[in-house]
């Protein structure tokens, strides 16, 4: 029991300290290592509680997708922070203002919390203990919520295709490949015979049509 508290105690401190070095780190570069670092022991911690799933999803997610995106994002802008920092002191009483508000917001939600007594009767099935975290999760979002996943997952795959046709821009410079023409191609189109007489080149005049 000393070893999990031990773990415990390590995970929460050090994911602590590095949420917090995100927020007062100067460099956005070295705030996005500390927030992997934050990820990783937000990981460690879930281990500990059993939810094996949820930490492998906050390394894979998080970590290998989403943090390294906002590294590479940042070291290839090349941003000016300090003429981002300009307006720092004109808008200040706004931030405070805002913070406040927010803190006195989460004051009142952490002091009026209550966990509803009848909240464990409310689980619709009860969740087995011959299998692992992630085989009982998968067991239910493949059965019971199997239409739901799918929905999602479609919702998904629009919105990738949606930012995919905004972004892409083509340039009359760059060169593209057309399957369609590729696979009409014939012989005829492709080659062409010339007779050369001896000691004598093609023209200049047959170049544009070689070209082609």
């Amino acid at each position: 029991m000393i070893l999990p508290a031990l773990f415990f105690y390590l995970f929460a401190a050090v994911c602590v300290a590095s949420a917090v070095m995100v927020i007062v780190s100067r460099n956005p570069v070295h705030s996005v290592l500390y927030l992997i670092l934050a990820f990783v022991n937000a990981s460690g911690l879930f281990v500990l509680m059993g939810a094996e799933f949820l930490a492998m999803i906050l390394i894979v997610v998080y970590v290998g997708a989403v943090a390294v995106l906002f590294l590479f994002v940042i070291m290839m802008l090349d941003v000016d922070f300090l003429e981002l920092r300009e307006g720092f002191i004109q808008y200040l009483p706004v931030g405070v203002v805002i913070g406040g508000i927010f803190l006195f917001e989460l004051l009142l939600t952490v002091g009026a919390w209550v966990i509803n007594p009848t909240v464990s009767k409310t689980i619709t099935a009860p969740i087995p203990t011959n299998v692992s975290n992630t085989e009982a999760l998968g067991l239910v979002l493949y059965t019971k919520y199997v239409h739901y996943f799918q929905l999602a997952g479609m919702v998904l795959l629009v919105a990738m295709i949606g930012a995919i046709v905004l972004t892409l821009r083509h340039k009359a410079s760059v060169k593209r490949q057309d399957i369609n023409v590729q696979n009409a191609r014939t012989p005829d189109m492709a080659m062409a015979m010339r007779k050369v007489a001896p000691g004598q080149g093609l023209s200049d005049a047959d170049a544009a049509e070689w070209v082609k």
